[in-house]
């Protein structure tokens, strides 16, 4: 950066798996801070060994008490105070919310440093619907906390995100295919990671997968909005091109079938010349 660094608060995005996804930008905020704020500082002590950084590194989340949230919020009004979570970005169901809305009500400077989420990550990977999405975080533990919260989310029109962890993982697929009703889905783990994986299918496939398995890693689970489309496979994407031509010419029907399936025109025209040239 060739402009001086601002006192106040910068809310770091830190790598979810893979260390070089952390930003320049963001290693050159850890390399200069006055204090790190952290969930853990195992966690984030192996992130700077890694940069080759030492900083100042104390414990913080949002149940500290107002003597000590007071204590940082007078660091953030002289000092370069960074805020980071173990993995992702901050405030993303980890803690800090708070801390900003104090460090904005005293005047401070906040701003964030963005990179890493586990969410978009998930989100991106999944191939659901990305237009309107929520995310709700892990949902509670205990069967009927949990059914009542899926109850309360079915209505809405919008790809569900979530949070999970492997032991619960088959219990809570379960209860969103009993709560939500059949939908399709996704469970993305290890994201960015050796043994990233992501398992695509319907809510009740993805139960029954689950339903003894319990996977190891970071879960992330997503689920698509009431109503949306079953995946279109390759076979009805063929048919959908045989029964075009029967009709019409091999560039007309490979015209009509990709503007109806979103698929490459140049490759259907292909595929109904090489049927007539075998034919």
């Amino acid at each position: 950066m060739s402009a001086p660094i601002e006192h106040g608060l910068y809310i770091v995005a830190t790598p979810i798996g893979n260390l070089g996804d952390l930003s320049h930008r963001a290693e050159e905020i850890l390399g200069i801070a006055d204090l790190i704020l952290v969930e853990d500082s195992r966690v984030t002590g192996k992130l700077l060994n890694h940069i080759g950084k030492k900083g100042k590194i104390k414990v913080y989340n949002d149940h500290k008490g107002e003597r000590e949230r007071q204590e940082i919020l007078t660091a953030i009004g002289c000092k370069i105070v960074a805020l980071v979570s173990d993995a992702g970005t901050p405030l993303i169901s980890d803690p800090g919310y708070k801390l900003v809305r104090d460090a904005r009500a005293q005047g401070a400077y906040v701003t964030t440093v963005p990179g890493p989420s586990a969410v978009i990550a998930a989100l991106t990977l999944s191939g659901l619907p990305s237009d309107r999405f929520l995310f709700e975080g892990f949902l509670p533990s205990k069967m009927k906390a949990r059914s009542e919260a899926l109850t309360e989310l079915k209505p809405i029109k919008a790809t569900l995100v979530f949070y999970e962890n492997g032991s619960r993982l088959g219990a809570m697929l379960a209860d969103a295919f009993d709560k939500l009703g059949e939908r399709q889905a996704a469970v993305i783990r290890e994201i960015t990671k050796k043994f990233e994986e992501t398992v695509t299918g319907s809510l009740q496939e993805l139960a029954g997968r689950y339903a003894d398995e319990k996977p190891k890693g970071e879960i992330v689970v997503v689920i698509g909005p009431p109503g949306a489309a079953e995946p279109v496979s390759s076979a009805d994407i063929e048919e959908a091109l045989r029964s075009a031509l029967r009709r019409l010419p091999a560039s007309k029907a490979a015209g009509e079938v990709a503007r109806t399936y979103g698929v490459d025109r140049k490759e259907l025209y292909e595929m109904a010349s090489r049927w007539k040239a075998e034919a």
